[in-house]
């Protein structure tokens, strides 16, 4: 950033575990990449209007608010960022396109097909005017998953044979971890299915180029009652006296076949004991397969099927070259970066999309087509494992 550029006034409607990782991203995208518009960190909205004014000064917002509805009115907000309970994403951003602003919505795009096409509908409107939206698949910008999505386009790994994604993790393992938003369908959803498992599809055609056109899959919940929450911290919590019936799935399996007949596996859960944030693929091609562990993010495998058979075998890429996807704004090599830098990623690419004048992808198509695979895999459990298309599938890139 230049100093001179023009300004991008943005809003964050949400002040969670989500809040913490977006400010962070606004605050320090550009101070390491030159961005051409420069982000202003304006207003911070939450429901609680004391919680939104504590973390608004924690985190760097110039003020705060606990109306998003006011904030909308405001010709001091170019930009609004959601970050709120699925829920409530639909009614939001819809509003904001409407009012003119540019939107950054986190993922699952929304808790049904409907709200999803509906928020997918109001983007194309907004898109005519030059306003633009974009969802938050976070992962994408991590640079070994972005590397391997270039090695594979470049024809690395020949023709793409087969890959298997899983999102494991264990912070609901306990069965007296309480209750909390994320375990109710009404606010959530789904469970692990739309909450890790959008980031395994969303990943799985990203770095592979395909499309998911059918699944079949199972659905499965360990704990059906928790105690209730007294107080939040993170994404669990302290508990309080009574308990709560889950609504939504603990685990999720499902097969899925793509565009061009590629089989695919899958799994999402939040009972896998000892595994944190363990986002995994293996993608597996004519002339080589690509493994990547978001638990190990800076390193990418690569295994090279025209190697000399003497010495062939997974080598570890050490994704921390300025060559890499982008690392030229970071550290020396093999210094390395985390969980946090994908934000910012995200941030750099919205921002040069905006002042582009271009699309910035994904979009809120994309956040449909997955919005429509979460709910063939939750129709295909009802249903026997049955195979279940995709309803509307579309061009996905």
């Amino acid at each position: 950033m230049t100093g001179s550029s023009p300004p991008l006034r943005v809003a964050m409607v949400g002040n969670g575990f989500m809040g913490a990782a977006h400010s962070q991203a606004w605050r320090v995208a550009p101070r390491f990449f030159d961005l051409p518009l420069e982000p202003r960190m304006s207003v911070l909205v939450g429901r609680d209007a004391g919680r939104a004014a504590g973390a608004a000064a924690r985190w760097g917002w110039a003020e705060s608010s606990d109306d998003w509805r006011s904030v909308l009115d405001r010709d001091d907000v170019d930009l609004v960022d959601i970050v709120t309970p699925g829920w409530s994403h639909a009614e939001i951003a819809i509003a904001a396109l409407e009012a003119g602003k540019h939107v950054l919505c986190e993922k699952p795009l929304a808790n049904s097909v409907e709200e999803a096409r509906a928020m997918a509908d109001a983007a194309a409107r907004a898109a005519s005017r030059g306003v633009f939206a974009m969802v938050g698949f976070t992962y994408r910008r991590v640079p070994a998953a972005t590397l391997a999505r270039d090695l594979i386009a470049a024809g690395r790994i020949g023709t793409v044979r087969q890959l298997s994604v899983s999102y494991l993790q264990d912070w609901l393992v306990d069965p007296l971890a309480p209750f909390t938003w994320r375990l109710d369908k009404e606010q959530a959803g789904s469970g692990a299915l739309g909450d890790i498992g959008a980031h395994a599809i969303d990943l799985a055609q990203y770095v592979t180029g395909r499309q998911l056109v059918s699944v079949s899959g199972t659905l499965e919940t360990l704990v059906t009652e928790r105690p209730v929450l007294a107080e939040s911290h993170g994404l669990s919590g302290t508990a309080g006296v009574g308990t709560a019936t889950v609504t939504v799935d603990d685990r999720a399996l499902f097969t899925g076949r793509f565009d061009d007949g590629v089989l695919g596996g899958f799994e999402a859960s939040r009972f896998s004991t000892g595994r944190k944030n363990a986002l995994r693929f293996e993608v597996s091609g004519s002339l080589g397969a690509l493994s990547f562990d978001l638990e190990n993010l800076n390193a990418l495998q690569f295994y090279d099927g025209t190697a000399d058979p003497a010495t062939r075998g997974f080598s570890t890429i050490l994704v921390t070259e300025p060559e890499h996807p982008y690392m030229e704004a970071w550290w020396p090599s093999g210094h390395l970066i985390g969980y946090e830098h994908g934000f910012s990623h995200q941030v750099r690419d919205l921002v040069d999309a905006i002042a582009r004048g271009e699309q910035p992808r994904p979009s809120f198509d994309d956040g449909l087509q997955v919005q429509r695979a979460l709910e063939a895999v939750e129709l295909s459990s009802q249903n026997g494992s049955a195979w279940t298309a995709l309803a509307e599938t579309e061009e996905y890139a």
